[in-house]
């Protein structure tokens, strides 16, 4: 049902917490099946030196945020754009079809902190809209957190 690599992510999440003083943040939430994850960036020279999530969530969900924010450390902001639910499904070889909103949850994570990020530097960045208003979901998940 779920690959090796979902697994992986689920078990060993990569960069969970957060970041003290982020560039960027974002939360969102799907009240369907109740997932919440909320992802920090540090961004120096337009460039993610540091991504943390934290996700309240089933483990598609953890391994979601935790392959995103792998996949988005190291790259421009405009790179880190480019990080799409395909992209992230792909980097996990695949979701089931009732798990495929958990990556698109992570996609819509990732562009809330850079819209974020943005709007507090006055800049405007190609490609990137403003959330929906039902993607800004703001809960203090500080202590939510499933830690695995």
């Amino acid at each position: 049902m779920y690959s090796e690599k979902v697994i992986d992510h689920f078990m060993n999440p990569r960069n969970v917490g957060e970041i003290k003083d982020a560039s960027g943040s974002g939360t969102v939430g799907n009240a369907k099946c109740g997932d919440i994850m909320k992802v920090d960036l540090k961004i120096e020279n337009g460039v993610i030196k540091d991504a943390k999530f934290k996700t309240f969530g089933c483990g598609a969900a953890i391994a979601t945020s935790s392959i995103a924010t792998e996949m988005i450390i190291g790259k421009t902001v405009e790179d880190a754009l480019k990080v799409t639910n395909t992209s992230v499904m792909e980097a996990l070889d695949g979701l089931p079809p009732v798990k495929v909103h958990c990556s698109l949850l992570a996609e819509e994570a990732v562009q809330s902190a850079l819209w974020d990020y943005a709007d507090k530097n006055n800049l405007v960045i190609e490609g990137l809209k403003k959330p929906a208003p039902d993607q800004e979901h703001h809960h203090d998940i500080d202590n939510e957190v499933v830690n695995v």
